[in-house]
């Protein structure tokens, strides 16, 4: 097996310091669940050979791929791997057969019991695998066991493997024949977090889900304009468990165990360490999609690298940055077009067209995305705030000389002001639709907004000033019922205080390492907010009810169909990211250049309203558009 990996990778890299509370916890007879997000068939095996390799118990682990040949499957099983019944196809298939769930629930009782440790995947998308994490969670209820601590794994790949949905003889033959004609593919590093109580975290109400709300309750006063009627609390993601799994049990209880699986799929993300593919790929897709040249490439990796290791971010590699750099190209090299010209030495690096290419990248960037997202999410509401006062044809001298506002046409100098309020309520709201993972979910989505719209403050993109009451400010809401924003834990404040508070707003300005980071940022959620803008724009095209596979598989061909109309494959548009902020004239024309895709940040909250005409009444729901659709 380490002979196999040898082969495979460059290095298996993982921190000592995170071993002793695993042996500490195993010393003391801790029953070890070990949960990972699913990337490729190599997980399964990565974990178990690094416990081996460093005297722990070697945990069972839950294989969700299915293993055709016989020869294999008993070897696998030997060494403790979980497999799926030969007669299911997919995981979603063996779950709807009536005998695999209780033989499964009565396996994990039997190994728990007997002390042994488990592994189980989790599908950061759909949610597959967290029913055995409510399964374990119903068997302390059962006190079949006294409690289990759960182990949050962190695994980050130079290259994410390709993964195949069967295995066989022959496909591990084809791996096997492959190894011998290739270089290893990068690096890999595991990162094992402290274990914590799966007891202790129910009962602490730190998950707390009495504010779980469906996306229609949340977003439909924003669809309507009323404020007075706005809604807090948090999205519901009922389809992370599967809805005949434990059907007798009541909204909270069903809620509380969807609730630990959101904790586990956001801890063991933040684990995953961003290695310099990660990084590259970012940059290629969200900062210089039009191409870079290798200088500028390696000017734009050590400032993201310094802005990751701010904000205490792991990073998997090392040595000189014209090393990294061109470690992190060769094995990006089939998702690039590398050229140079006959007068310049500096080689040009541009991102394959191609959707495959695109892919790849996407999910290459993603631990960047989530590092970033407070950031990201604020970015695009500011960029949707932008877009409306760029429409509105609203006269500069509204801030600028304090008269009343005149037509504009054309591009102008225009000084923009924010106001407070707004900005937080338009973060609040795109919170909603992240994916499942990115969002703390011990975290409330008020405190998330408020956090957001810090982070901008802290990077340098937002100045916040106080605007004297005789100067009006940008603030397109309506009025009544007005909100305030406030921190819970200010010792000044007080319910008796009759005095408004000061009006605050913000201003934008350019961070000197990144003037662009504004768009950069944007760039991150461009897509999936267009995924989900053409799916609710795609939702009248449909003859509702459909069988879910049906359904699933028309709203994919509908966005292939859009995404090839609009000859775009991810992001906003090619040169948003080469734009820059012109000091003291910021936005009316770098906002109208942008049109389109600062819009569709905002434009999927208007369009939403489609499903709330009264020529179809019947009932729809929200929860598809949280497919995994940010590659198109």
């Amino acid at each position: 097996m380490l002979k196999l990996f040898s082969s495979m990778f460059d290095s298996i890299q993982i921190n000592l310091n995170h071993l002793p509370p695993l042996h500490r916890a195993s010393q003391e007879g801790s029953l070890l669940v070990y949960v990972y997000v699913r990337q490729s068939i190599m997980d399964v095996a990565l974990i178990p050979l690094v416990l081996l390799c460093h005297n722990l118990r070697v945990p069972y682990t839950i294989c969700p791929v299915r293993i055709n040949n016989s020869f294999l499957r008993s070897i696998l099983q030997k060494v403790g791997v979980i497999l799926l019944p030969p007669c299911a196809p997919t995981e979603q298939d063996a779950e709807t057969d009536g005998l695999y769930s209780p033989v499964m629930t009565s396996l994990v009782r039997e190994l728990l019991q007997e002390g042994q440790a488990i592994s189980v995947g989790v599908s950061a998308e759909s949610g597959q695998g967290g029913q055995w994490l409510a399964c374990i969670r119903q068997l302390i209820k059962e006190e079949s066991f006294p409690d289990v601590s759960l182990v949050p794994v962190g695994i980050s790949y130079d290259y994410v493997p390709q993964n195949d949905a069967q295995v066989g003889l022959s496909s591990v033959l084809r791996l096997l024949w492959s190894l011998l004609w290739r270089r290893p593919g990068g690096s890999v590093r595991i990162h094992l977090a402290q274990p914590f109580s799966l007891k202790e975290m129910c009962e602490s109400g730190r998950c707390r889900v009495d504010e779980w709300l469906p996306l229609q309750d949340l977003l439909l006063p924003v669809i309507l304009n009323n404020r007075t009627e706005s809604v807090f609390g948090q999205r519901r993601m009922s389809w992370l468990l599967p809805p005949h799994y434990a059907s007798e049990q009541t909204h909270p209880e069903r809620d509380l165990s969807i609730a630990i699986i959101l904790h586990l799929i956001f801890s063991a993300t933040s684990c995953m360490a961003v290695m310099s593919t990660t990084l590259v790929s970012s940059l290629l897709l969200y900062r210089r999609r039009k191409g870079v040249s290798t200088s500028v490439l390696c000017r734009d990796v050590a400032w993201l690298t310094d802005e990751l290791l701010f904000r205490n971010k792991d990073v998997g590699f090392g040595g000189s940055l014209a090393e990294v750099v061109h470690h992190s190209l060769s094995l990006l090299a089939p998702c690039l077009i590398i050229a140079t010209a006959p007068s310049r030495k500096d080689p040009i690096i541009v991102p394959r067209p191609s959707f495959a290419a695109t892919l790849h990248l996407s999910l290459q960037a993603q631990i960047v995305t989530h590092t970033f997202i407070l950031e990201a999410v604020a970015a695009c509401a500011v960029s949707a705030m932008l877009c409306e006062v760029a429409c509105s044809g609203v006269s500069s001298r509204v801030r600028s000389d304090g008269v009343e506002g005149e037509e504009v046409k054309g591009d102008m100098e225009f000084d923009v002001v924010l106001c407070q309020s707004e900005l937080t309520e338009r973060t609040l709201q795109l919170c909603h639709l992240l994916p499942p993972g990115f969002m703390p979910p011990c975290q409330t989505s008020r405190s998330f907004a408020l956090d957001a719209v810090d982070s901008l403050v802290r990077c340098g993109i937002l100045i916040m000033e106080e605007i004297p009451r005789d100067i009006p400010i940008c603030d397109y809401w309506k009025r009544e019922g007005a909100l305030t924003w406030t921190t819970t834990d200010d010792p000044y404040h007080s319910d008796s205080d009759c005095e408004e508070q000061d009006l605050r707003s913000y201003k934008i300005s350019q961070p000197s390492q990144c003037p662009d980071m504004l768009f950069f940022l944007c760039s991150m959620l461009a897509g999936h907010l267009r995924a989900l803008c053409w799916t609710t724009a795609g939702l009248d095209l449909l003859h509702t009810p459909l069988p879910e596979a049906e359904f699933v598989a028309q709203i994919h061909f509908h966005l292939c169909d859009t995404a090839n109309k609009k000859k775009q494959h991810y992001g906003p548009s090619a040169g948003a990211a080469e734009r820059s902020l012109p000091q003291c004239q910021p936005f009316v024309r770098c906002a109208r250049k942008q049109e389109e895709a600062a819009r569709l940040h905002f434009s999927v909250f208007v369009q939403l309203v489609s499903l709330t005409e009264p020529r179809d009444p019947r009932p729809r729901q929200f929860c598809f558009v949280s497919f995994s659709l940010t590659s198109l």
